[in-house]
């Protein structure tokens, strides 16, 4: 008897290039999941056009009115949406709100995130720009699971990108994203694969 495929829900606000990757990997079995669900928090998201053109349910789960959290009701309907969906892992691609409890406690430990910088360092928004700003000669791409902060849960994968003279925060976003593409897949294939495990702060690959 065969294994069922991991059920991904992605969450995501905005262009969705990074879900993209992640329903490309799947579609091409370098991931062994399926991305079951598409939610976003902005009607006009790139990202859930992405998905309807695969055949992939997308749907809206409404504005909110604070910046950068949703009301608490509307988090606990998108765990409704994912729970029925049958949704086993959530991935945040350019997911622009700060996860809150409904989310976290339903997905304990089975939520995970792609940053662009090596966390700890410059997390929150535009992290390529504040990495810029700083005089950093490297940043790079953290791919985390997601806890009650903000991008300070336990890393599971992490990769430098050199900061070239003469870079702009476009050419650096560029190359931030390459990497983003790359590796976000690559952690969810580790955790459909069972060989994640946290402990701690750690996440340890096994196999």
């Amino acid at each position: 008897m065969t294994t069922p495929l991991l059920r991904i829900g992605v969450l995501g606000s905005g262009s969705g290039s990074n879900g993209e990757a992640i329903m490309e990997a799947c579609a091409a079995r370098i991931v062994p999941a399926e991305v079951a669900l598409v939610l976003s928090d902005n009607e006009d998201a790139f990202i859930l056009e992405r998905a309807r053109r695969r055949g992939i349910p997308a749907k809206f789960i409404g504005a909110s009115r604070f910046k950068t959290k949703l009301e608490p009701e509307r988090e606990q309907h998108a765990v409704a949406l994912l729970r029925e969906a049958g949704v086993g892992l959530v991935a945040l691609a350019g997911y622009m709100r700060v996860v809150k409890s409904p989310l976290l406690e339903a997905f304990a430990g089975r939520i995970i995130n792609v940053h662009p910088s090596l966390l700890p360092s410059f997390p929150g928004l535009k992290a390529w720009e504040q990495a810029l700003q700083y005089g950093a000669r490297v940043t790079g791409v953290t791919v985390h699971f997601v806890n009650e902060g903000v991008d300070t849960g336990p890393i599971i994968l992490q990769e430098a990108v050199p900061i070239q003279p003469g870079d702009t925060a476009e050419t650096l976003h560029q190359r931030i994203h390459a990497v983003e593409h790359r590796l976000f897949p690559e952690a969810i294939r580790l955790f459909a694969e069972n060989r994640l495990r946290i402990t701690g702060r750690r996440v340890e690959v096994h196999g």
